[in-house]
């Protein structure tokens, strides 16, 4: 079946099998490998992205039920290929180590920033719930959000 996608701003085509999940279309298809396959039971959240403005656990999605969105992933993050302020306290205060869940921890940091000037350390760990990290045992990445709300306003 031919996928037509919006991804990071790009038009982008594929023929897929029907049954192909989100992530693994973007990974194979379009060859963006940021977004990781992890569990393929949405537990960990590695495979975040954004579709249509909300974000999602592309292994729970079919390829095919996105046909027209909007997808940004991880690759689409940055701005015009400048760390966000968002990025730059992920890097500064050390709030990754592998980067296997950098993705779902990032797009939850910015819809959590989105909605919540100055979140407490309640509300970050809440927001991060749904993301598994093997490393770092959160603290840091407690500590990245956190110095990006403090950072900027725009929290992107």
């Amino acid at each position: 079946m031919e996928l037509r996608l919006t991804v990071n701003g790009e038009e982008r085509t594929a023929e897929v099998d029907p049954r192909a999940l989100l992530i693994e279309a973007v990974r194979d298809d379009f060859g963006l490998t940021g977004s990781h396959i992890g569990c393929l039971t949405g537990d960990c959240g590695a495979c975040t992205m954004e579709v249509n403005g909300r974000i999602v656990k592309s292994c729970l999605e079919l390829a095919v039920s996105a046909q027209g969105a909007d997808i940004v992933t991880i690759e689409g993050i940055a701005d015009n290929g400048q760390l966000t302020p968002l990025q730059e306290a992920f890097w500064s205060e050390y709030g990754f180590q592998c980067g296997y869940c950098l993705p779902g921890m990032l797009f939850a940091a910015r819809d959590l920033l989105a909605h919540n000037a100055a979140p407490t350390e309640h509300d970050i760990r809440y927001a991060i719930n749904g993301n598994l990290c093997r490393c770092t045992g959160y603290h840091r990445i407690v500590q990245a959000i956190a110095a990006a709300a403090e950072a900027t306003p725009e929290h992107a």
